[in-house]
């Protein structure tokens, strides 16, 4: 099993994909809207990507935030809202807005295991700042930090409440960014001080949270050198040290162009600074080949990581039946009427 996570291409496996799938053996995949036709096709194809590894417990990443970060779509799966949404509730009534947003998680998890996903690419936990680009804007929860940590730890529980596997994002913050980090390399000077009681703190709240994936930015008082993905002194000092986050590191998506040099020297550079898999999205094939062959095998620290995961998600895994989701999304109507 190698220390990567894979995108394909389109609705069905390729045979190209099929052996190159089979001979590198990654921890899992991720899916994405190129991918997804509808229920029945996903489990055609979560089961053949699946079939690739011949484990059946490999894991299937889906972003699914509600808002325009939201792979499964009408009118197959629910239009759930952006985070945003239920922030402005916890501004007016922080205990309806920990029930709404706890429910909205358990209906997107029910969304994800019916498309044969069990990853949901959420919470996400950084702050939203009056310039914060775009990319993050209404994904954002809040402006404070502990609004922030409520809400992501309320909609990790609603995650792993119907067996799916939450990912808190943007390790160790994202919301200072002022551009994109799909294209270019944000850069963040404000002082070590302030980040820490800002930014970096819902991150240390909800550091138990078994996985986690970095945010592409480089933080001058960190690392002047190296985005955080990249920079052993950050992922050292910041997520294992301050943070004290002891579980399962993603890189964000390698094929983003915030990090410079080619494919295979950016998974080599993530994995070098500590991060436990590469992530690789766009299911490129000549991308993934350089990704593949600058990866190893998984070591022992992240096999610790996965399987202490695997056990925290069965601990916490309470599904709610049928019925059960029927009344969850009547009361989220109740809670937030336009998302009813």
């Amino acid at each position: 099993m190698r220390s990567v996570i894979f995108g394909c291409a389109g609705p069905a496996l390729s045979a190209d994909e099929r052996a190159f799938f089979h001979d590198v053996d990654p921890l899992g995949f991720i899916v994405f809207a190129r991918n997804i036709e509808s229920p029945e096709q996903m489990h055609r194809l979560t089961d053949d990507l699946r079939s690739c590894t011949a484990r059946s417990e490999t894991p299937i990443l889906v972003d699914q935030e509600g808002g325009r970060v939201a792979r499964l779509r009408p009118p197959h799966w629910r239009k759930a809202p952006p985070g945003k949404v239920f922030g402005e509730l916890y501004a007016r009534d922080r205990e309806a807005a920990l029930e709404a947003i706890r429910l909205n998680a358990s209906l997107l998890a029910a969304d994800c295991l019916s498309a044969g996903c069990d990853v949901d690419c959420l919470p996400i936990l950084d702050i939203s700042f009056p310039d914060t680009h775009s990319v993050i804007g209404d994904r954002a929860y809040a402006a404070t930090p502990e609004a922030v940590a409520a809400l992501g730890r309320a909609a990790a529980e609603g995650l792993v409440r119907q067996g799916v596997m939450p990912i808190t994002k943007h390790i160790p913050g994202h919301g200072r960014a002022t551009v994109d980090s799909h294209d270019t390399l944000p850069r963040i000077a404000v002082g070590r001080d302030v980040l820490e009681r800002t930014d970096f703190l819902p991150f240390k709240f909800l550091a138990d949270i078994p996985w986690g994936m970095t945010a592409h930015v480089l933080y001058e008082a960190i690392d002047r050198d190296a985005a955080l993905t990249v920079s052993a002194r950050g992922v050292r000092e910041v997520v294992r040290g301050h943070i004290g986050f002891d579980g399962l590191l993603l890189s964000d998506d390698l094929s983003m162009q915030a990090l410079g040099g080619s494919l295979g020297e950016r998974a080599a550079r993530a994995l070098a600074a500590g991060c436990d898999i590469a992530l690789h999205c766009n299911g490129k094939m000549d991308e993934m080949k350089q990704v593949a062959a600058n990866i190893g095998a998984i070591g022992p620290d992240a096999s610790r990581r996965i399987a202490a995961g695997n056990a925290w998600r069965a601990r916490h895994r309470a599904p709610l039946p049928k019925q059960g989701l029927a009344d969850a999304r009547r009361r989220l109507g109740e809670l937030l009427p336009e998302w009813g």
